[in-house]
């Protein structure tokens, strides 16, 4: 199965693409949608983060598209630019029909690392070690986005499926609801 996370950003969007092959997770790449101006119109950027999402998406073919919620942003302003570059990388996901599934920041880390509050160098390193990769990620984005879809990755392997919320469950696991 093919899955790309996504850490959505309205300045940096890290994306992570990763193949799970029974319990073998591979890098397939990684990498950042960077502005190079924070000064551009935050429509452009939503703009080239759908596109590049959806030539991503199309390019290399991901099965499920897994994404970092969003709790928290320094102040209105920026939660509102962050809800806005979320969505989208959400619709880009949607317009080529994959499923979409969603983990906390906490979740994450939690998954990766261990430890729920752990720093995004401590994430990196983990990424680098768990997937071997040799290279330094440019952006944390990009090793958030990985972490991401390891998270995915991990919870579908404790599962046995990747259902995330219980009408998923019960849908794909009839024989495991008891009627009275």
């Amino acid at each position: 199965m093919r899955i790309i996370g996504i850490d959505p950003g309205s300045i940096i969007c890290g994306f992570g693409i990763v193949d799970k092959i029974a319990s073998n997770i591979k890098v397939v790449k990684f990498d950042a949608i960077k502005f190079k101006n924070k000064s551009e119109h935050l429509h452009y950027r939503l703009n080239q983060i759908f596109n590049t999402i959806s030539d991503i998406i199309t390019e290399y073919k991901p099965e499920v598209a897994v994404f970092e919620n969003v709790f928290y942003a320094k102040n209105a302003q920026s939660l509102i630019k962050l809800t806005a570059a979320r969505t989208a990388a959400v619709l880009a996901a949607l317009q080529n029909e994959l499923p979409i599934y969603e983990f906390t920041p906490r979740e994450v880390k939690k998954s990766v690392t261990g430890l729920g509050n752990a720093s995004k160098q401590q994430v990196c390193y983990m990424i680098k070690s768990i997937l071997k990769i040799e290279e330094e990620p440019q952006f944390f984005d990009a090793s958030d986005a990985l972490a991401v879809a390891l998270c995915y990755c991990y919870r579908s392997q404790q599962t046995g499926n990747s259902s995330q919320s219980w009408a998923e469950f019960i849908k794909n696991n009839p024989h495991r609801v008891v009627n009275k």
